[in-house]
This record gives C-alpha cells, sequence and structure tokens, in this order.
C-alpha cells in the first residue's frame, strides 16, 4: 500500500456544503485550522437546486461573518406568510407580530457564496474525494481519503465534524449502543415544479384545501417554484402541465385570487421524513446539519437548523482553543438538540395543520380548519408562527 500524505489540522470537517463551510469560515476568523473534504464536485453542490427561506439569525450570521451581503442585495426579504384556507388568504404579519423577517435566498447561493469565500481567504477545501473512512473517533480522530488527484491521504485533527448530509458517513460510525435515532414517517410528499410563469403573490402561501396542501413560493421575476401535496409513490411522468395546473387550482384559486400560470420546465416528487440522531456527539466527532437530523420542509428549517448546529459548536470550539474552557464544548449537543427539536415541533405542526390525509373524515377535515381559525383570529396564535417561522432567539 502506498504511503499515504499526512495533513495535520485542529479540526477535520466532512462536508462542504453550507455547515461545512461556515464552520470552516467561523474558525479560520478565530485564528483556528481547519481541512474540509467532500465527496460531491463544487459543481455538483452549486448546480443542486434547494430552496432556501434564511431566518434574520441566518442572514445576520452570513453578513456579520463576512461571508458575503448578497443575500441583502440579492435576496427577497419577506415580512410575512399567507395562510390560505376555504378559498379565503391571512397574512401573518412577521414585522408587525415579532419585529423580524425571513429571506427568500437559495441554497446553492448560500453555498456560492460560503465557497467563494473559503477560496479567497486561502481555505483547505478539498472536493471530488472518494475512499473515505473515519478512525479513532474517540482519540485523536483521523479521515483516510483519496484526493480528486488520486493521491491517497489522511487527516489527523484534534475534532472531526461530520456535516456530511443525510447519508451521512460519520453518523454510521458511531456504534448503535451509543446512539439513539427518532423517525416519523409522513403519508405524503411533495409534488415540486418550476414553472416559466410571473409571480402570483410577493410572499408565500400556504394553503389548506379539501384536496391537498400546496405551496406558493418565488424565485425570479420569470421562474417560480411550486408544491403540492401528493402521495409519495407518484410518477412525475404521468403528469402534463395541464393536469398539474388544475391541481393547483382546486387547492388555491378562489374569491379573486388566481395563479399566474406558464410551461413547467422542472417537475420531481420530494417524500419527507423528521429524523434526530441522538446525541450530536461522540468521543471527538460532532455532528452538524442534515447528519444529525432532518425536517419537512413545511416549516422552512432544514439549512437554519444547521447553520445554527455550526454556530454553537463554533462557539465550543472557540473557547476550548482561545479561551481554554471545555464547557461550551462539553454541552454541545444538549444545546443544539434544545433547537432541533423546537424546530421538529414546528415542522410537524406546520405539516399536519396545513396537508389533508388522503383518509380523512369529516372530523378531522373540521378539526383541522378549527385549528387553522384559531391561529389566524388570534394574535398570540399568529406570533408564535412567527416567531417560529423567522426564528427562535439562539442558544444559551
Amino acid at each position: 500500500m502506498a504511503t499515504r500524505k499526512i495533513i495535520s489540522t485542529q479540526v477535520a470537517i466532512m462536508g462542504a456544503g453550507p455547515a461545512g463551510l461556515m464552520l470552516s469560515h467561523l474558525l479560520a476568523k478565530a485564528g483556528i485550522d481547519s481541512t474540509v473534504i467532500e465527496v460531491r464536485s463544487h459543481q455538483e453542490i452549486s448546480e443542486t437546486v434547494r430552496a432556501g427561506i434564511l431566518e434574520h439569525g441566518t442572514v445576520n450570521l452570513l453578513v456579520d461573518s463576512g461571508v458575503s451581503d448578497r443575500v441583502l442585495r440579492k435576496g427577497d426579504r419577506h415580512d410575512g406568510i399567507e395562510l390560505r384556507f376555504n378559498g379565503e388568504s391571512h397574512r401573518i404579519d412577521f414585522k408587525d407580530l415579532v419585529g423580524e423577517s425571513v429571506w427568500l435566498y437559495p441554497q446553492t447561493d448560500v453555498f456560492t457564496d460560503l465557497a467563494a469565500r473559503r477560496k479567497a481567504d486561502g481555505g483547505d477545501v478539498r472536493y471530488s474525494v472518494t475512499d473515505t473512512s473515519v478512525h479513532d473517533l474517540e482519540g485523536r480522530p483521523k479521515v483516510w481519503f483519496t484526493d480528486a488527484d488520486g493521491v491517497e491521504s489522511e487527516i489527523q485533527s484534534d475534532f472531526l465534524v461530520g456535516a456530511d448530509g443525510s447519508r451521512s458517513h460519520c453518523r454510521f460510525q458511531i456504534p448503535e449502543a451509543h446512539r439513539k435515532w427518532y423517525f416519523h414517517e409522513y403519508p405524503f410528499a411533495w409534488f415540486g415544479i418550476l414553472a416559466e410563469a410571473p409571480r402570483s403573490s410577493d410572499e408565500l402561501i400556504y394553503a389548506n384545501s379539501a384536496n391537498g396542501f400546496a405551496l406558493i413560493s418565488q424565485r425570479t421575476e420569470t421562474v417560480q417554484r411550486m408544491y403540492f401535496q401528493c402521495d409519495p409513490r407518484e410518477n412525475v411522468a404521468e403528469w402534463d402541465d395541464d393536469r398539474i395546473w388544475a391541481e393547483f387550482r382546486s387547492r388555491v384559486n378562489g374569491n379573486g385570487f388566481e395563479l399566474k400560470e406558464g410551461p413547467v420546465i422542472e417537475k420531481m416528487v420530494l417524500p419527507f421524513r423528521s429524523f434526530v440522531h441522538t446525541p450530536m456527539r461522540h468521543g471527538n466527532l460532532f455532528l452538524a446539519g442534515d447528519a444529525a437530523h432532518t425536517v419537512p420542509p413545511t416549516g422552512a428549517k432544514g439549512l437554519n437548523l444547521a447553520i445554527h448546529d455550526v454556530k454553537v459548536l463554533f462557539e465550543g470550539l472557540d473557547s476550548h482553543y482561545n479561551a481554554g474552557s471545555g464547557r461550551l464544548l462539553e454541552t454541545y449537543s444538549d444545546r443544539a438538540l434544545e433547537r432541533v427539536w423546537k424546530a421538529q415541533q414546528f415542522s410537524y405542526w406546520m405539516t399536519t395543520m396545513l396537508h389533508t390525509p388522503a383518509d380523512a373524515d369529516d372530523f378531522s377535515r373540521a378539526r383541522q380548519l378549527g385549528e387553522l381559525n384559531s391561529v389566524v383570529s388570534s394574535r398570540h396564535g399568529m406570533a408564535y408562527l412567527a416567531e417560529a417561522y423567522t426564528g427562535w432567539p439562539g442558544a444559551r
């Protein structure tokens, strides 16, 4: 066997998505070395289109840490959303209720900003690696991999961070006796489209109907992203444009509101589930982002949770290296999971309140409408939704 090239660093990071790159960026600003490896290519990540509603805290971290202010220049600030049911719209005014906003800014743009900043700052980020494996998690962690040029390498580090997504390699290296997994499968999925059409609304519309849920979102002035509730086994090939738009109209149109339609240029089915891995630390391995938890997209929490994990973990690593205190690092999992479970509750609540189960009886449907009415008729109910959607205060 060829001798591996040794790379010594303080923090090894597996995963160069937004979570891994943000952590690497924050560590560099604090004078802490890191090496990031990623099995995907830069191009593959930058072309993987995913929605992006950014909480105010995520936006502040991007801007205030010096990543980029492009989110403020190119993103769309949303000061509210609409809940639509019984053919009527009810606006949840974030600014009035909690004084905050969210930004519509695709996750691919977040990646682009972070990747450009790490490159400009000379960060050690290695894409398109293969043959990855991790070792000695309870001691001084090591990561074996083959780089894009075919060189077999080994990272030796003080700590290893698994920010390697929902199919995390790191997560599976934790012995079963030292972990607990929580799952919840949902009986529906989202049928998502990109359409060449003008915006139907300046803000997101979350629509509940007897025919199922629909989400009307935006992307640009001429291309829009929308979703409707469907069976997870749905075959996109069986849906032409006429059938797709008829489905959206049956769930959203009414009382003077009509969607602006156009050619469908992309369509996909997106199953979703809730998942939590506990604890988020084993030895000197720390999990962050989708490697530790996933949420249904209804609450717009996935990317924001990942960035919050990274912020909490960075505070622990910074305190360890620059203040000589291990307390924040020791409590990372508990502090991160506090927000994770709040987000799981909010996402579950939004999902079950807005989606109509295929087997719903008359009582279930009437109760669901009663719940929606309870929210929009109460300032406290709307404020709870607004605070959770825009992002709770940071961890202790």
